[in-house]
């Protein structure tokens, strides 16, 4: 489907359904691009319209980042959170763009990320949380930097579903960095689905059936 000029370069799958439809936005990670989560967009329920978006900072030699990672800072991997920040509100406008662009459903909108896309799901829901139904987050964490948890309420989030998973060999985002988004979870009484899997940083084909099951329960 030939994509609009929106304020993100994206791909787009359009849903089966009559009238609007329901929003998988698709948010890759660190030096990807739009093509690589949608490689799976035809494996995703078809009443869904699927998105993948563009990430704004372009990376050398190839690929494209939501925020630029100093791999050289003395306490490890250091964020960029302005740019993360940024990244976040763009986000947020895309998603309104999307709605007034194509037939889509304002209530059923569920972020899929991946790495740094899913810190960056996150880090959207809990901005924007009356925007977004469901976050699945495959192989990131929560970083509590991302976004303002001053003002954040269990009530804001009762609508909100997550699905989190994490592979227990990650040498890019280490497991236990995902094991404390439990402790955010409860502390706000989140419906969520955490689970681990025997691979590396990636996703392997039960982590994605397993996916798919939670999507269509959360339809």
């Amino acid at each position: 489907m030939t994509t609009k000029q929106l304020s993100l370069e994206h791909l787009i799958k359009p849903s089966n359904k009559e009238g609007k439809a329901p929003l998988i936005l698709l948010l890759h990670g660190y030096g990807s691009d739009q093509h690589d989560l949608f490689s799976f967009a035809s494996e995703l329920p078809d009443e869904y319209i699927v998105v993948s978006a563009k990430a704004p900072h372009q990376l050398q030699p190839y690929g494209n980042a939501w925020y630029a990672i100093n791999f050289d800072a003395q306490q490890g991997k250091f964020s960029d959170i302005e740019q993360a920040v940024g990244s976040r509100e763009m986000i947020i406008k895309f998603i309104e763009e999307l709605k007034e662009n194509y037939p889509i459903d304002g209530n059923q909108i569920t972020l899929l990320g991946f790495s740094q896309g899913t810190i960056l799901s996150f880090a959207t829901a809990f901005s924007k949380p009356e925007l977004i139904k469901n976050v699945i987050g495959l192989s990131g964490y929560i970083d509590q930097n991302m976004f303002d948890i001053s003002n954040l309420k269990k009530d804001d989030l009762k609508h909100l579903s997550i699905y989190n998973s994490h592979g227990t060999q990650d040498q890019v985002i280490p497991v236990e960095w995902a094991r404390k988004n439990k402790d955010f979870f409860e502390k706000y009484e989140l419906d969520y689905t955490y689970e681990e899997y025997p691979v590396g940083h990636g996703v392997n084909p039960q982590n994605f059936q397993s996916l798919k099951n939670w999507l269509l329960k959360n339809a």
